[in-house]
């Protein structure tokens, strides 16, 4: 359902919505009941809106878009860190709570101008990887590699290797198995220690 219609009150003001006691909203530019997803929508669009209780004609904008973000909050895309929403209520009824709305408003607009950059950096970086993706594939990496390199040296490892060693002393067969093992370990650790150089 499109947002576009005539608007109340001139070309510039935004879109009235009326919201129902039946909580039924209702778009009078284009004179249609529209839900919150519409709603959402329209915000994404830069669609100005604009909405009363049918009522009382009380502006209840910001419930309605409160409400909007507890939706898209429950579809899974959390963008809200449980931390950032306890320090935001803890700042109701303080002293600084009239200072953060302001703040808050800014921070986003900063982040709105530079919104454009941000994703084309975050898009190329890293052969088109998300930087903190990177950073946890290169963390599994080193790891991967931290892990291997302790296990080569690993006394249990050496101690096994020098068993096999002692059991098939005479026996050339056994032997070369065993040199072609601990080739094998060199090989993997020089495979390794270039991987990690060329990172």
């Amino acid at each position: 359902m499109t947002s576009k219609g005539t608007r109340s009150g001139g070309a510039d003001a935004p879109i009235t919505i009326k919201k129902y006691a039946n909580r039924r909203l209702y778009n009078t530019a284009t004179s249609s009941y529209v839900t919150l997803d519409h709603l959402a929508q329209m915000v994404k669009e830069n669609t100005d809106f604009v909405v009363f209780d049918a009522k009382s004609g009380d502006d209840i904008t910001r419930s309605v878009l409160t409400q909007i973000i507890v939706e898209e909050e429950n579809k899974g895309q959390n963008l809200l860190p449980i931390g950032f929403l306890r320090q935001l209520i803890g700042f109701y009824g303080d002293s600084l709570g009239g200072v953060v709305p302001q703040y808050l408003e800014y921070s986003m607009q900063s982040f709105a101008r530079n919104e454009e950059q941000m994703r084309d950096v975050m898009k190329s970086a890293l052969d088109g990887l998300f930087p903190f993706q990177k950073f946890d594939e290169v963390n599994k990496q080193n790891m991967a590699f931290f892990e291997n390199a302790m296990n080569m040296f690993n006394p249990f490892q050496i101690d096994q290797m020098k068993k096999a060693e002692s059991a098939s002393r005479g026996e050339s067969k056994d032997v070369d198995s065993l040199k072609d093992e601990i080739s094998a370990m060199q090989r993997k650790l020089d495979k390794l220690m270039e991987s990690k150089g060329n990172e």
